[in-house]
């Protein structure tokens, strides 16, 4: 068992990892610009436009930091993604701090910041403005807070975990996800103890009050969030999502990291003082198996820790092999990064049909200026009287934040849907006599008495996103107010 006065205080990384943090930010801010929105982007845009304790699919946090940057900054792509890859550097400055409690010396530091600084999921996240590089900061604080108070017996640290902890709940639910896997891990080890710390309490406590306006209003909204996660794990559980479960498990460190992965797992076994943290990542790992096995990029908050473990049983024995083990991460990660980050040409990319799975996210930012271009040309065909009466109702929020960012250039009225929040926002004093249906006839057509098709729309270069060949009709002649049936239109995933 360590002993708590041999656990150092923490201090100011070395240049070393101040270079490898540099050099993050400019890759994640040199790609920032090309392609265009994510999906989730303009989501998040048209949320933060509409400020609030709480949405059905998110907290108010990463909304309102995107809003905030559109604002100062401009409605860009790299406007709203400076935080996001500023909150990826700071996640690596806290994998180093764990390796520096983790008794990590200047080499450990320097391999965690590496293998942080590599990690497919975190480059990924720091690419974009949702919830994900939030997430992967709010846990790695929240962990590196917990091993303080456990390994320095600095009880304090357990508030500046609540507050962590608090503060990524208005982000998203999924630290409740940590904190229980730690709770449960804690119980069964020897250091139980430390559950009956009134610092810890005050943490707890911290946490709910800084919760508790998205409690309230969730719980003024029917709790959505609860309807939400049933949504996405009956989506995200099908058979392949299991089978590619744990195989996903050994990529998303990166494969050239793997042997610092391994060795890390092997060192939380190891130490007595930090094998309630293995059994808790363990714990993450299985529920999200059974849960919902298709995002399996869940469990990725703890890997901080285990790259900061891993490098401090490294730095006892590789000798010569220091290099290799420095330079394995990085050669993993440029070797990837064509799937992680839009750096082809976007004709390029097309034409390596291949990719389209294997770099979902890069396709999702293609195309949205010109949909919202293909609405305006049927929407600008309708005889001027009759636009004035005339909504335009999309299959899902993409396209609807599409359409509220681009469409008031083109004197579009600002999209309606009934998907997740949109749903939740209501068709207001939106006009009904005129619909122009994006990607969901289907769902108004039982409610019109006539559904003209229009055109489909096609991305540019046809790159396989879930916007191409999406189809644009107009309906007419409704079967009652949107009051009438707004409720059937509404789906959460």
């Amino acid at each position: 068992m360590i002993d708590a006065a041999s656990v150092p205080q923490l201090r100011m990384p070395s240049g070393r990892v101040w270079l490898v943090v540099a050099v993050f930010v400019a890759v994640e801010l040199a790609a920032s610009g090309r392609y265009g929105f994510h999906r989730d982007e303009l989501y998040f845009l048209a949320a933060g436009r509409r400020l609030a304790f709480g949405y059905v699919d998110q907290g108010p946090l990463a909304p309102l930091l995107a809003h905030l940057a559109s604002v100062l900054l401009g409605s860009t792509p790299t406007a709203i993604r400076i935080l996001p890859a500023l909150a990826g550097a700071a996640t690596i400055v806290v994998a180093v701090l764990i390796a520096q409690t983790v008794g990590g010396g200047a080499f450990a530091q320097t391999l965690t910041a590496v293998a942080a600084a590599s990690d497919p999921v975190a480059i990924a996240g720091a690419h974009l403005a949702t919830t994900i590089v939030y997430d992967l900061l709010g846990w790695a604080l929240v962990l590196l807070f917990v091993l303080r108070a456990l390994l320095a017996a600095d009880e304090h640290a357990w508030v500046w975990a609540g507050i962590a902890a608090g503060v990524d709940l208005e982000n998203k639910n999924l630290i409740l996800m940590l904190a229980a896997s730690l709770l449960i891990a804690l119980m069964l080890s020897p250091s139980r103890s430390a559950l009956r710390s009134s610092w810890l309490l005050a943490g707890v406590l911290a946490a709910a009050a800084i919760f508790m306006p998205e409690a309230i209003w969730q719980a003024q909204h029917g709790w959505p969030a609860l309807a939400m996660s049933h949504a996405l794990s009956t989506e995200h559980s099908t058979g392949g999502d299991y089978t590619g479960y744990i195989p996903a498990q050994l990529v998303y460190p990166g494969l050239l990291t793997l042997p610092i992965v391994v060795a890390g797992v092997l060192t939380l076994a190891r130490r007595p003082e930090l094998r309630f943290a293995l059994v808790a990542f363990a714990l993450v790992v299985v529920f999200v198996f059974v849960d919902i096995p298709g995002r399996p990029y869940y469990p990725a908050g703890f890997y901080p820790l285990i790259y900061a473990a891993g490098a401090t049983a490294i730095e006892a024995r590789a000798g010569a092999r220091r290099r290799l083990y420095l330079a394995a991460p990085a050669v993993g990660a440029l070797a990837t990064l064509v799937l992680i980050l839009p750096l082809l040409p976007l004709a390029t990319m097309a034409k390596l049909r291949f990719l389209h799975k294997l770099a979902y996210d890069q396709g999702e930012t293609v195309g949205w200026p010109q949909l919202t271009n293909s609405v305006a040309r049927v929407y600008d065909a309708l005889p001027a009287s009759r636009r004035r009466a005339t909504s335009i109702f999309t299959g899902n929020y993409g396209e609807a934040g599409a359409i509220a960012l681009y469409g008031p250039a083109d004197r579009l009225p600002q999209p309606l849907s009934g998907h997740n929040s949109y749903w939740l926002w209501g068709p207001g004093k939106a006009g009904d006599a005129t619909v122009i249906a994006l990607d969901s006839v289907g769902q108004l057509a039982p409610h019109f008495g006539r559904c003209r098709y229009d055109t489909t729309f096609h991305s540019p270069h046809d790159v396989d996103n879930d916007e191409n060949s999406s189809q644009i009709w107009t309906c007419t002649q409704p079967r009652g107010p949107w009051s009438s049936f707004w409720r059937s239109l509404k789906h959460y995933g």
